[in-house]
């Protein structure tokens, strides 16, 4: 990539980043667009805008976002969304001090070695202008490279101190949180599986029940036996479905009615996709579908709780310190029986993985961990192909009827500045499902745990297919003749690929945060969505709310899209410390365009109390381990006799993650029986919590325990607790 390319890049990604804010500017000033826009103050019953529409300032965002609390995001959008702006400022205050040091110092030091010519450069020769700002500026031997040596540890320590003081930060946080004196019903209960083949004569329930009343007499409350749901599950979203059907029937009848009093009920046919079949009423087909599902409902509910209960329960108890402590213990000799941990909130429970048996889970976890591996492994194969391929040299060696199209001036130049970034981009969009698939596989019962799985298969791909996988390819596909001659030579190729792909990288991150946070801020894509639908499919209030129903910060996808930029920069910020700008920009701008989105636009889906924030810390010291790792690697190919001082780095954040796991990391597994001992605002309506853990679809329609009493626990004699 030339100069006039990455001008063109950085140019242009700003230009739409300005217009894509000047749009959200005048756009979310609209009443029309208040639904996209403050989706989240509008669920909790808040005026969306202070003062009105019109009277705002344009940039009035920018001072509210500035303004806001830790107390505020946590009000709005919950702890784990408090947890994700300490990991953006964290990786902020990383960069701002290490540029503070590294950019003046490094960057004269670079930029006056004559001892070499640019051959080395940061993008093969072609951009000058930045290769004497790089560490391949820099002899191979000499007094310069100690600046180089002492930035790396500089770095090393900035990180080790902000990470420190982040992990104690959210452990408050997470502390604060579990004492609050507010009813939790995830605090009263734990979840028990691996529950042991019953006794002849005796029910699943009478075995749980007598289980836990032996060992906890004062505090066991009940017990709610899991069951397959899959059938009466299907019945009742069915159920659910023509009940939205039938809301829109009498909504779209109603709606003709105001036109044309002898209009008649909206007709459709009963065949394949309402095409074929005989022409019905809409209206009296709907409710004739929901008395005959609501009567399967009932029968199908009534054979659920009685033959298909499973080898896993929930157990309630009337302290939530009988449950965290219940939840910590050992139940039984055998590791593979009464397994217990603390309950998920109901919101967050997946029923089909609370069956899975012990060894399932384990056979499916490593089966999963073989499948990550593979889909690594051959994904790397089309991204270092897409790599190799959307470099203009070549594209045009494969595709030669191409170049009299890329030859010119311009296209070439928007060619270079995109394609390859673009490519990449859209290429991992295919695969987080997957990925949330493969982990709910694995038999992982709540939706944050999920989450956290995924997040961590994302970013050990994103690292090892993105950045390793980009800066390898296309220097082995350049340089496969010469190391077909001379094997040995490939370490030093790989080595002197680094500062090679900088300037890829320098576009990359630009791209990201410009034109990737412009589309956030500006909601243009859920904003045309929702004016089409809402225009052309909604009907009924219902359908008009689902269609801006915001969803939540997707963290499975955002924190390894995160961490991947921080890989990149922290990896560069020795070798090319002009990155270390685009870093800052990149988080400063993401903690202040995401603080306005978490206050007005997203609705968390869960809430798990900060427990992403362990993983988050050890990939970021699996981030810096490859920094450090990429540094001795550098330093190697360099005759530079001190290189060797590098190397004890990497033993040194092993130590200290060795040291936060055991300091921290166990308060993050299981709740602490000093923070939950708390007393509460009010005495627990133990019936409501209980409740409350019932899915939907044994609830619905039923409100007396009767109705439960082959799968539910009678109500223990013992009282309720404050605490």
């Amino acid at each position: 990539m030339n100069f006039s390319s990455f001008l063109t890049s950085l140019g242009t990604s700003f230009v739409i980043f300005v217009v894509l804010m000047l749009l959200f500017t005048w756009l979310s000033r609209k009443p029309g667009n208040v639904e996209v826009y403050y989706p989240n103050r509008i669920l909790k019953g808040m005026n969306p805008v202070e003062g009105g529409y019109m009277t705002r300032n344009p940039f009035s965002w920018i001072r509210e976002a500035m303004s806001s609390s830790e107390t505020d995001i946590i009000n709005m959008s919950g702890v784990d969304t408090a947890v994700y702006f300490v990991f953006l400022g964290t990786a902020l205050g990383i960069f701002v001090f290490s540029g503070v040091v590294l950019l003046p110092v490094l960057l004269p030091v670079a930029s006056t070695d004559h001892s070499i010519k640019a051959a080395n450069t940061t993008s093969k020769g072609t951009f000058n202008e930045l290769d004497r700002l790089s560490m391949g500026h820099v002899g191979n031997s000499g007094p310069r490279l100690w600046a180089f040596i002492v930035a790396t540890y500089w770095v090393s320590v900035v990180t080790y101190f902000l990470l420190w003081r982040a992990y104690k930060h959210v452990t408050e946080l997470r502390a604060k949180a579990l004492m609050s004196p507010e009813i939790r019903a995830d605090q009263f209960a734990i979840l028990v599986r691996d529950i042991p083949p019953t006794s002849v004569g005796q029910s699943k329930k009478e075995q749980i029940d007598s289980f836990f009343r032996a060992i906890y007499p004062d505090t066991f409350y009940r017990s709610m036996v899991v069951t397959d749901n899959k059938e009466v599950n299907k019945i009742y979203e069915e159920l659910e479905g023509y009940k939205k059907k039938l809301e829109r029937a009498e909504a779209i009848y109603a709606e003709s009615k105001k036109t044309n009093p002898d209009a008649l009920k909206p007709l459709h046919k009963t065949g394949f996709l309402g095409i074929v079949g005989e022409k019905v009423d809409s209206i009296e087909f709907y409710n004739d579908k929901i008395k005959e599902l609501i009567q399967q409902l009932e029968v199908e509910q009534k054979v659920t709780l009685k033959e298909k209960q499973q080898s896993s329960a929930l157990v309630f108890f009337n302290s939530r310190v009988a449950a965290a402590s219940a939840s910590q213990n050992l139940h039984a000799p055998i590791v593979d029986r009464w397994t217990v941990i603390d309950a998920p909130e109901p919101r967050q429970l997946i029923w089909t993985n609370l069956s899975k048996t012990f060894y399932v889970r384990i056979i499916r976890q490593y089966v999963v961990y073989v499948v990550v591996f593979l889909t690594i492994f051959f994904y790397m194969i089309p991204i270092g192909f897409i790599s190799a391929l959307t470099t203009l040299d070549n594209l045009v060696k494969l595709l030669p009827f191409l170049k009299p199209v890329v030859s010119q001036k311009a296209i070439k130049t928007v060619l270079e500045a995109y394609l390859p970034q673009l490519a990449l981009i859209i290429f991992l969009a295919l695969l987080p499902k997957f990925l949330m698939f493969l982990s709910k596989a694995e038999g992982i019962p709540s939706e944050s745990h999920v989450t956290r799985a995924a997040s961590g298969k994302y970013f050990y791909f994103s690292v090892l297919n993105v950045f390793i996988g980009v800066t390898l390819a296309g220097t082995l596909l350049g340089a496969f003749k010469s190391i077909e001659k001379d094997p040995n030579s490939i370490f030093r190729v790989l080595a002197e690929s680094l500062p090679q792909n900088a300037t890829f990288f320098l576009t990359f991150v630009a791209l990201k945060f410009f034109v990737g946070y412009g589309l956030e801020l500006s909601r243009i894509v859920p904003l045309i969505i929702f004016h089409l639908k809402k225009k052309y499919l909604c009907k009924t209030e219902a359908e008009i709310k689902e269609a801006w129903a915001p969803g939540d910060l997707g963290y499975a996808t955002r924190f390894p899209s995160d961490m991947l930029i921080m890989t990149i920069v922290l990896c560069y910020s020795v070798i090319a410390p002009i990155i270390l700008p685009f870093g800052v920009v990149y988080f400063g701008l993401g903690w202040l365009l995401l603080r306005n989105q978490a206050l007005k636009v997203y609705v968390p889906s869960f809430e798990s109390y900060g427990r992403m924030w362990p993983h988050i810390h050890t990939r970021m010291l699996a981030t810096l381990i490859l920094y450090q790792v990429t540094m001795c690697g550098y330093f190697g190919i360099k005759t530079f006799a001190p290189t060797p001082v590098l190397f004890p780095l990497p033993i040194f954040s092993l130590i200290f993650a060795f040291i936060c796991q055991k300091k921290f990391r166990r308060f993050f597994e299981s709740p602490a029986l000093e923070v939950v001992s708390h007393e509460l605002k009010e005495i627990p309506n133990m019936d409501i919590v209980f409740r409350s853990f019932i899915p939907p679809c044994l609830s619905a329609g039923k409100s007396d325990d009767h109705q439960f009493e082959d799968a539910l626990s009678h109500v223990s004699k013992t009282g309720s607790s404050s605490v």
